[in-house]
C-alpha cells in the first residue's frame, strides 16, 4: 500500500496549492480479495479484454473445480470442492485480481483512484468545498464492490482530509 500512498499524497500536495482547495483521501482495504473473484465474471471480462477464449477457458478451468481440505494434528477434514476465488500465494493471484477490477476507474477527472495490489485508494481534489465529484466518486465504487463480490474491511479502511 506504501506505493498507492506515496502517490495519493503526490497528487495532493500539488492540487492544495491551489487556494480554496483540499483533499479527501480515502484508503480502501478488502477483506480476502483473492477468495472472492468470481470465475464467471472474470471470464466475461477478459473476453471483453480481448484475450483469447483458450486463455480464458484454461484460466476458468484454473480457477474452478479445485480441492481442499483442513488438517489440525493428525485429523483432516473431508474434501471440499471449490469454484470461486484464486489460491493464495499464486503467482497469477494479483494479477487476476487486477484483470477482475481493471472497470472501476474515475468517474470524474478531478478524482484519482490508485490501485495496488488489493487495495484501492480514492484521491478527492477538492475545490471550494464542492465534494460533489468525490461523493459519486465513492458511490461508484460502492457499485463496483457489489457488482464484484469485494467485501469491504472497515477495520482497515481510513479517511483522511489534508487542508
Amino acid at each position: 500500500m506504501g506505493d498507492a500512498v506515496a502517490t495519493a499524497l503526490h497528487a495532493a500536495l500539488s492540487h492544495l496549492e491551489q487556494q480554496g482547495s483540499y483533499v479527501r483521501l480515502l484508503f480502501v482495504d478488502f477483506s480476502s480479495v483473492f477468495n472472492t473473484i468470481l470465475p464467471y465474471k472474470l471470464i466475461d471480462k477478459l473476453g471483453d479484454l480481448g484475450l483469447p477464449h483458450s486463455t480464458c477457458i484454461w484460466i476458468y478451468s484454473f480457477l474452478t473445480g479445485r480441492s481442499q481440505r483442513v488438517r489440525v494434528g493428525h485429523h483432516t477434514s473431508t474434501v471440499l470442492s471449490i469454484s470461486t476465488g484464486s489460491p493464495q500465494g499464486c503467482v497469477l493471484s494479483p494479477l487476476l485480481y487486477s484483470l477482475f477490477t481493471h472497470d472501476c476507474t474515475p468517474a470524474h477527472h478531478s478524482n484519482t483512484i490508485i490501485k495496488f495490489a488489493d487495495d484501492i485508494t480514492v484521491a478527492g481534489l477538492i475545490s471550494w468545498g464542492n465534494e460533489s465529484a468525490y461523493r459519486d466518486e465513492v458511490e461508484q465504487l460502492t457499485v463496483c464492490c457489489r457488482e464484484n463480490n469485494l467485501l469491504l474491511n472497515t477495520s482497515k479502511t481510513k479517511e483522511l482530509v489534508i487542508d
